[in-house]
């Protein structure tokens, strides 16, 4: 069902939350035993690379990264910074409606160009100056990492790997921010070949440090693909929250409905209201057990429940809400709501981009 453009509006300019209740929330469970193993591994394993790759999720590009894992590869070896699943992220025009709603509206958003350049801006500030954007499914980009990695190792001191021809680097990052998809879609580029290692939409399938990769001939370049590891201490419960959004951590560790909550929180902060569209709602709602109900509904995702009364068993049928829950998040992150910055906040706070 198609929603009129009028009830969108109307949602633009309505109020929303302006916070999220965050108090009993734990992030510290949220870091598995492998990812210290893993951690270990990649440290010992760092001398026998020339540069460091780290790919991360562009709809958090100032957050949620490793500080410890950062400090420690940052002047010991080349950096090159990865911002994958640009295609995500709200890099273009956020507001699709009119902007003359309500006197409470935000002015209109900047360009690609304008943010893209705020965030490299920031990052290179930060002493990352080595910044790519891509978009590993449609290949958008890739041909960029192979020349900047072999600047950066031709141009600096390679310890005791200067007798070796080839090149190697090690590639790091959080679960799930699209290390493995990196490793392929450099592997059809420069090789023609197809996948070397596993991918998967949920954190956790590279568990291992594993044997290199060649992913290029000219020049022979090799990687070596890691697992994704977390920072022990993520800094805030809301970074937590925007992390398991990106899918680094599994959702049943944060709970399926209440981070489907934060995702609608999100969603009409943002006044981002694909969801209505896709899913044929009436319209906007900033109650996640409505929305959820009417998602099971359109889906048919309901279930028997069987209720005790004075008179016999009685069965009811029930919205499925944590189905409705998981769909709605697999629906984010496929990209079928439209594009999100979760670092929306940081952004709008930087000062604007030099030209």
């Amino acid at each position: 069902m198609r929603v009129a453009l009028h009830a969108l509006c109307s949602a633009a300019g309505a109020a929303w939350r302006e916070s999220f209740p965050l108090r009993g929330r734990d992030v510290a469970r949220w870091f598995p035993g492998h990812m210290a193993k893993g951690l270990k591994k990649m440290q010992s394993s760092l001398k026998l690379v020339d540069c460091i790759i780290e790919v991360h999720d562009a709809r958090i590009s100032f957050r949620g990264c490793d500080p410890v894992k950062r400090c420690e590869t940052l002047g010991l070896k080349p950096h090159v910074l990865v911002l994958n699943k640009m295609d995500l992220a709200d890099l273009k025009q956020q507001q699709r409606y009119s902007h003359a709603i309500s006197q409470n509206d935000e002015p209109p958003s900047m360009s690609t160009v304008q943010k893209t350049k705020k965030i490299i801006q920031h990052l290179e500030g930060e002493g990352l100056k080595n910044v790519v954007f891509t978009n590993c499914v449609k290949e958008e980009n890739i041909k960029q990492v192979i020349p900047l990695v072999r600047g950066l190792v031709e141009g600096s001191y390679r310890y005791h790997r200067g007798e070796n021809l080839e090149y190697c680097a090690m590639v790091i990052g959080i679960p799930n921010v699209g290390k493995s998809s990196l490793i392929n879609a450099l592997r059809r580029q420069h090789l023609g070949k197809g996948k070397a290692t596993r991918v998967g939409g949920e954190p956790g399938i590279t568990r291992a440090v594993m044997s290199r990769i060649q992913v290029c001939d000219r020049p022979l370049m090799f990687l070596l693909d890691t697992p994704g590891v977390l920072s022990p201490r993520i800094e805030s419960v809301e970074m937590g929250l925007k992390l398991a959004l990106c899918g680094t951590v599994l959702d049943h560790l944060v709970g399926e409905e209440t981070l489907a909550d934060y995702l609608l929180y999100t969603l009409n902060r943002h006044r981002l209201f694909g969801y209505v569209q896709h899913y044929g709602l009436d319209g906007a709602c900033d109650d996640i057990t409505s929305v959820l109900k009417r998602v099971a509904v359109r889906l048919g995702k309901t279930q028997k429940v069987k209720v005790f009364t004075g008179t016999g068993d009685v069965n009811v049928i029930q919205p499925n809400y944590p189905a409705a829950a998981r769909d709605f998040l697999r629906t984010f992150r496929s990209g079928l709501l439209g594009p999100v910055m979760l670092d929306r906040d940081v952004l709008q706070s930087l000062p604007l981009a030099a030209p």
